[in-house]
């Protein structure tokens, strides 16, 4: 199946137009817009067709994806959790963590996403000191908000 050649999925293939999609995520809402820039420029693109795996419970955790445009099912032991679409991520753990991945994501439509690895992401992190205490800060007040609902 050739990928889709139309100007919307040109214009989403060039990583200058990464940092919105990147901005709008929870994971880096304390991350300034020049750490998102750098955090896309070590990022790629990768396309699926309909009915493609792309993460497989189970399996290990190397890569962070961002949907682009298209549409995903999120699945954990054969049961939908979740339908996701442009805008929205999968896998930020396998940024921070060595642990499996927690379900499956299968491709519903063709389906552009932005992919990071642990490896490049961790560059960033080493070059860039900003950006990881940008994410503990984030990491912590979710903690923390977490923590508060369960003990009400």
């Amino acid at each position: 199946m050739r990928p889709p050649t139309d100007q919307s999925h040109l214009q989403l293939s060039k990583r200058n137009t990464w940092v919105p999609f990147l901005a709008e995520l929870p994971i880096f809402a304390r991350v300034s817009k020049r750490h998102l820039h750098r955090i896309a420029r070590h990022a790629t693109t990768r396309r699926f067709v309909p009915l493609s795996r792309i993460v497989r419970e189970g399996e290990p955790a190397r890569t962070f994806y961002v949907i682009l445009d298209g549409q995903v099912s999120v699945t954990r032991k054969g049961r939908r959790l979740a339908r996701l679409g442009a805008g929205e991520a999968f896998g930020e753990m396998a940024l921070l963590t060595d642990e499996p991945r927690s379900s499956s994501v299968v491709a519903d439509t063709d389906v552009l996403t932005m992919c990071l690895s642990r490896t490049n992401f961790n560059k960033v992190l080493k070059d860039e000191p900003a950006v990881s205490r940008a994410l503990l800060k984030t990491l912590a007040e979710r903690l923390h908000a977490s923590e508060r609902s369960t003990s009400h």
